[in-house]
């Protein structure tokens, strides 16, 4: 068998292989991060906290983004999620939404519930009257975020925002969310959870404004599924696969910005050469290219990062012992 053909065959495994080491890599970075949390408030001993648990504060990287476009000044708080940020938006524009499809443990997690509902049989397609409204949920609130944020903002308010007591315990207050969460924070994720498991990847299809944001600049990369209609069999398997819910064979070329770049739809296909990656111009490129530039941009901003000290906090472990002992009084900013 043919290199290419065994990776076609392999990919819904190769993919939860690689899904569920970043997932469990973020489980390490929460424990670590916990650990270092747990120091701070002298019920523990000391552990490095780690930069990578800034990818969980998407709000800070965005002003920090701003800003940084603005006057090239790189965040001395939090770089690392400016980091993490500044590479998922490189890998949408390069190589589609593949830190959806093969990184983001949000996805993964869905994927897993996704299982559950297939298990017990409750998966059900979502009509086309219904997603369209559902899908723009999260573009209305990628567009409030952009408003706020890159319209209402200048620097100056940006600066004086990353540099407050909330921005600098941002991290502690997201682990205490997850670690006691309210009544109803707790009932929002249930619901989710249990309609997920009835309409597959609810949150990433119809609430995630990350993933809006990356499927804006998903639609203007050099990478498509293209379809060939000469030896499509109309078999719609890759609809059914499909995990952001295109009607792949109904399309020639699949510009759609909820393609995650995942290649289910080409995993599944059954005509041979019938679903292709292939670059402007009909120029066909291996199928495994999405998948090994989406990890080697990730890796590489990482590496370069670390190189270049834009990856540790300059902020000292005692400062941000000070913050977190105070984190659960510290409420957002007003302006």
């Amino acid at each position: 068998m043919a290199a290419k053909d065994y990776f076609q065959n392999s990919i819904p495994f190769i993919r939860r292989v690689v899904q569920a080491s970043f997932g469990f890599f973020t489980l390490y970075v929460g424990y670590q991060f916990y650990c270092f949390y747990q120091w701070t408030l002298d019920q523990g001993q000391y552990v490095a906290r780690p930069p990578a648990v800034e990818g969980f504060l998407p709000i800070s990287a965005l002003l920090s983004f701003k800003r940084f476009l603005l006057t090239s000044t790189f965040d001395p708080i939090h770089p690392a999620g400016l980091v993490i940020f500044m590479a998922i938006l490189a890998i949408a524009f390069l190589a589609r939404k593949g830190f959806c499809g093969w990184i983001c443990p949000v996805g993964f997690l869905s994927h897993l519930v996704q299982w559950l509902g297939q298990k017990f049989n409750t998966l059900r397609n979502t009509p086309p009257w219904l997603s369209y409204p559902l899908t723009s949920i999260k573009y209305l609130l990628l567009g409030f975020f952009l408003y706020i944020i890159f319209w209402k903002m200048d620097v100056n308010a940006i600066t004086v925002f990353l540099q407050t007591p909330y921005n600098l315990a941002a991290d502690a207050k997201m682990l205490l969310f997850f670690l006691s969460p309210s009544n109803l924070t707790l009932g929002i994720m249930i619901l989710l959870m249990g309609i997920s498991c009835i309409i597959p990847n609810f949150w990433c299809r119809f609430l995630c404004p990350y993933g809006a944001l990356l499927g804006v600049l998903a639609f203007f990369s050099p990478l498509q599924v293209y379809r060939d209609p000469k030896t499509c069999i109309e078999c719609k398997k890759c609809d059914r696969q499909c995990p952001g819910g295109i009607q792949v064979s109904k399309k020639q070329t699949v510009r759609s910005p909820e393609c995650i770049g995942c290649l289910e739809c080409i995993a599944v296909c059954p005509k041979e050469e019938c679903l292709t990656i292939q670059r402007p111009r009909r120029q066909k490129v291996p199928t495994w290219l999405i998948p090994v530039l989406t990890i080697l941009i990730f890796l590489g901003f990482w590496l370069t990062a670390r190189i270049s000290d834009h990856w540790q906090s300059k902020v000292s472990p005692e400062t941000f012992r000070q913050m977190y002992q105070v984190s659960e009084s510290v409420s957002h900013p007003t302006y």
